[in-house]
């Protein structure tokens, strides 16, 4: 259509070039991206189960194969420093799924409850138009703090043998639903043990390269190989859900995060407050936001997750409704730091005996504190074995028999054992932590800063320490009678 007829300009001609003016006006300023880019995305979240961060190509990991988690990661932003509270399935999900700590959510232990009273997600984003969905392993209670809308087609049992085939016709079809945006977490039950599925002749214990704090024996480096199938199996489940998101045309409106959970049922991972216990993966993909092939220093924890969706959403959340802050910022290249520390809590029971253990890092120095190290440290699914022992890896055993000949076994042993009051670490220089710096002089000062901080956490958390690891407290959060903690304040 010409815009100006016989030489004229007329009414209807001058409403376009009025259109076309302020359209190139808006393009050229940004605004009218700004605006689409305002609209809430939909977010799927995939996680792993027992993963260690470090095992992994993208943390340095020189072993597993995962060529969908290196190609998610081009596509996105790595986190060099995410971290969560407890390196235990159930805690760590409370936390991620809440927003809140431990001693606030109330599921400080394995195998325990969290508040009936606290909100999460489902109600948090459920409010702000979202369907939320979880398929695959739940291992949060009671219901009515975690409401999701359940998903068949993962499996939900982490320690069947073989694991169910995934069948993706229901998280395609959660996703595909017209009208409001979605929020799905995929939770993948590998590579938790058993370590069954996935090729493990693609991973010959002679070429594995093993970490430093793992026991050089052949049965560590059979078994390795085997959680190294699993990870490579859980990669390419990985894949499959990214590429039934392209196929529903949502790839582009949609927030991708991936997380590798805590470290792996070796010790000094799963069940401890080692960087290579509470350190997560964390991967972030979100088209037009997120610069993709990026990495950032920034530190942030599991409770900043749920903070983070609120304000991705349009909504950011009142103040006190959560523990953790948004990194939204971080997220649109805005922010290149967030928080100054994370904070870290172990309880041992039901694992095995008391063994309370807390913690702090500035993403530097991370400072661990055993509140009971006169006491032997006991885990039972590591150390012990039960039935049939298809839960129990051997591998220990084989440290235990070859600890008179093997001098690196007797101390790991050791490490893992038996542990000082305190400890202290730089993670750019000893990230496995193997050197203790705690109680010299050139640490004094880092020392005395987190040690002060980590007890101001623990007051105001209505955190008691030793008191809070015993079968007493464990009984009463399954009763929802939770002996300790703040007051929760629902927003």
């Amino acid at each position: 259509m010409s815009l100006r007829p016989h030489g004229r300009l007329t009414v209807r001609s001058a409403s376009v070039v009025l259109f076309y003016c302020a359209a190139t006006w808006l393009a050229a300023t940004g605004v009218g991206s700004s605006a689409r880019a305002a609209a809430p995305p939909n977010i799927l979240i995939v996680l792993a189960d027992d993963c260690t961060h470090n095992d992994l190509p993208m943390y340095g990991g020189q072993n597993a194969k995962t060529p969908n988690l290196q190609q998610l990661a081009s596509q996105g932003l790595t986190f060099n420093r995410a971290f969560l509270a407890e390196a235990m399935c159930q805690p760590c999900r409370a936390e991620l799924y809440s927003g809140l700590y431990p001693m606030r959510n109330g599921c400080a232990w394995n195998h325990s409850a969290s508040r009936a009273d606290i909100e999460s997600m489902p109600q948090h984003l459920g409010r702000l138009g979202y369907r939320v969905g979880l398929a695959g392993k739940v291992h949060v209670t009671p219901e009515k703090a975690f409401p999701f809308e359940y998903l068949d087609g993962f499996d939900k049992n982490c320690v069947r043998d073989p694991t169910q085939t995934c069948r993706l016709g229901p998280v395609t079809d959660f996703m595909s639903r017209s009208g409001d945006p979605f929020c799905l977490v995929v939770a993948l039950v590998e590579p938790h043990v058993p370590w069954v599925m996935g090729d493990a002749s693609a991973y010959p214990p002679n070429r594995i390269q093993l970490p430093p704090n793992i026991a050089d024996t052949p049965e560590t480096r059979r078994a390795f190989g085997r959680y190294l199938a699993e990870i490579t199996y859980m990669d390419a489940q990985v894949g499959q859900l990214l590429d039934q998101l392209e196929s529903t045309g949502k790839a582009n409106e949609t927030l991708v995060m991936f997380s590798s959970e805590q470290g792996s049922q070796y010790p000094g991972n799963k069940w401890t407050n080692y960087n290579t216990g509470v350190h997560t993966a964390l991967i972030a993909r979100w088209p037009g936001v997120v610069e993709p092939g990026t990495r950032t220093d920034a530190l942030v924890q599991y409770a900043d997750v749920m903070p983070t969706l609120m304000e991705i959403a349009g909504h950011p959340p009142q103040a006190g409704t959560f523990d953790g802050s948004s990194f939204a910022a971080v997220l649109r290249g805005q922010a290149d730091e967030h928080r100054k520390y994370v904070y870290g809590v172990h309880n041992n029971v039901p694992e095995g005996p008391p063994y309370p253990i807390r913690s702090i890092t500035d993403g530097r120095y991370h400072y661990i504190r055993n509140l009971q190290n006169e006491n032997l440290y006991i885990e039972k699914h590591l150390m012990g074995v039960k039935g049939d022992g298809k839960l129990n890896n051997k591998y220990w055993q084989t440290w235990v028999f070859d600890s008179f000949d093997n001098p690196d076994a007797l101390r790991l042993i050791q490490r893992y054992q038996l542990r000082p009051e305190e400890e202290l670490y730089d993670l750019q220089d000893d990230p496995y932590e193997m050197n203790n710096l705690a109680g010299s002089q050139s640490a004094t000062a880092i020392q005395s800063e987190l040690s002060a901080e980590l007890d101001r956490w623990m007051k105001s958390q209505g955190d008691p320490g030793v008191e809070q690891d015993t079968v007493e407290s464990l009984r009463a959060s399954r009763r929802n009678e939770h002996r300790f903690g703040p007051h929760i304040q629902n927003q």
